[in-house]
């Protein structure tokens, strides 16, 4: 038997101080996609921005229903729609921002497991990492990959 060990680096910058100006104006885009979400439920509103390698900019929220799991989160919203209309265009960045009933929530929201398997499958897709902006009240968290998020993933290779 062996034991093996799983490390993971992000980095950490405090908001909205440290943000680089393209990053803070996805951040904007962001909170204006969770505004629009549909949360009657949970009252959870998640904005999350795509920018692709052709520069374009897509935003999605989450989507709830009164019959789960029919809903859909707000990073598969954006993923699927810019797969949909740029099949050919990989995804380079996200960003993520979540709303509760006191604002943006105090810490950064992840993604949940279903969301990282298909960002993991977006990045695999176009062989090309995924930068992820994990938006909270005073502090954004980055990963460089989704890899970081969803180290042990599933694959068909």
């Amino acid at each position: 038997m062996a034991i093996r060990e799983l490390n993971l680096t992000y980095e950490e910058f405090i908001y909205p101080d440290e943000i680089p100006a393209h990053i803070a104006s996805l951040v904007e885009k962001a909170v204006e996609a969770a505004g629009k979400a549909y949360a009657p439920y949970s009252k959870f509103r998640v904005g999350a921005v795509v920018e692709l390698a052709n520069g374009v900019i897509l935003s999605g929220n989450n989507q709830e229903n009164a019959a789960y799991p029919s809903g859909i989160c707000a990073e598969r919203s954006s993923l699927f729609f810019a797969n949909a209309n740029f099949p050919e265009t990989a995804v380079t960045r996200m960003v993520l921002v979540a709303f509760d009933h006191n604002g943006i929530t105090v810490n950064p929201v992840y993604p949940c497991g279903a969301c990282r398997q298909v960002l993991i499958e977006t990045q695999d897709r176009f062989r090309n990492n995924i930068e992820i902006w994990m938006v909270g009240k005073k502090t954004v968290q980055k990963v460089n990959s989704v890899d970081t998020l969803l180290p042990l993933k599933f694959s068909w290779s």
